[in-house]
């Protein structure tokens, strides 16, 4: 270790150095940064407390030298990584969808949804009028960072946002205060609809568990860590989403939405559910990951 310190001075040494480490270790990055680079980067901002959300500006320091003190929190940060492969969301306790920072631990999934994308567009055109949706629910909520998002689309809206987990909603209510939002998104606990009593909603999404059995077997180490009953979700991953499907008739108004994330689950939802209408979205980030239906498609 120490002649890591007394070798590597600047930002710029430091990036090579766990950019090359990082390949050597063979990490995998799917919880924000796809690259080593990218998650080099931003792990060596958070540890010198530089703004994370403008990576461009690693640019202006790259060939600053470092104090003593700052090369070794930079070595530990990037060595945490590689020995305990933690996803760099939980070693900096923070995530980032949509331009907003979210508040991050291992009681939930760390934020990456394609809903992220249609919320910014305030899921135009399917919704023809933001202004018109008065309730909302995130089912599933897990960090709280969709049922915020959908605050943010439908300025109108009450949202509630539902888990069955009591961490994960610890969580969200960190969430929902960091971005003053207390008054509008209501935190339930419950399995699924149980929390909501008669509710009903002019929308609902969710991004519920959807990892079939045989992906689980499969997850990289990094995916380890998060919470196994946020991922798995039976043998074809739709074990949550048929419950969800039977369930949310009663929750919907008249006219009302229902979307749902299924990731890569597409050809696995059409053979499951021949007869129903789906409306398969795409987003920026991803086609047909997410599919619609109206309350009036449902059975």
């Amino acid at each position: 270790m120490s002649e890591l310190l007394d070798d590597l001075h600047t930002i710029r040494d430091w990036l090579r150095w766990g950019v090359s480490r990082f390949h050597e270790a063979k990490l995998f990055f799917g919880h924000g940064c796809d690259n080593a680079h990218d998650e080099a980067a931003w792990l060596i901002l958070h540890a010198l407390h530089l703004p994370p959300d403008r990576p461009e500006q690693i640019g202006h320091y790259i060939d600053a030298r470092l104090t003593h003190h700052e090369r070794l929190a930079v070595l530990e940060l990037l060595q945490q990584r590689i020995a305990r492969r933690l996803p760099a969301a939980y070693l900096t306790h923070e995530a980032w969808q949509a331009g907003l920072r979210f508040y991050v631990d291992e009681r939930v999934l760390i934020p990456r949804s394609y809903f992220a994308d249609l919320l910014t567009e305030s899921f135009a055109p399917w919704v023809d009028d933001p202004d018109a949706i008065e309730s909302a629910l995130d089912l599933c909520t897990g960090s709280g960072c969709l049922a915020i998002l959908m605050a943010h689309a439908f300025p109108n809206a009450k949202i509630d946002a539902a888990d069955i987990s009591k961490d994960a909603l610890e969580v969200a209510k960190r969430n929902v205060a960091d971005h003053g939002l207390k008054e509008r998104v209501r935190l339930a606990q419950g399995d699924l609809f149980g929390g909501l009593g008669k509710r009903r909603y002019d929308f609902i999404l969710s991004n519920p568990p959807y990892v079939t059995a045989e992906a689980m077997r499969e997850l990289p180490p990094e995916y380890r860590h998060e919470p196994e009953h946020a991922l798995a979700a039976g043998d074809d991953g739709l074990d949550i989403v048929r419950r969800i499907l039977d369930g949310a008739k009663p929750h919907l108004k008249p006219h009302g939405l229902l979307a749902i994330e299924v990731g890569h689950n597409r050809a696995i939802v059409d053979a499951a559910f021949p007869a129903l209408p789906l409306t398969w979205l795409d987003t920026e980030s991803g086609e047909g990951k997410i599919f619609m239906l109206r309350r009036e498609d449902l059975p």
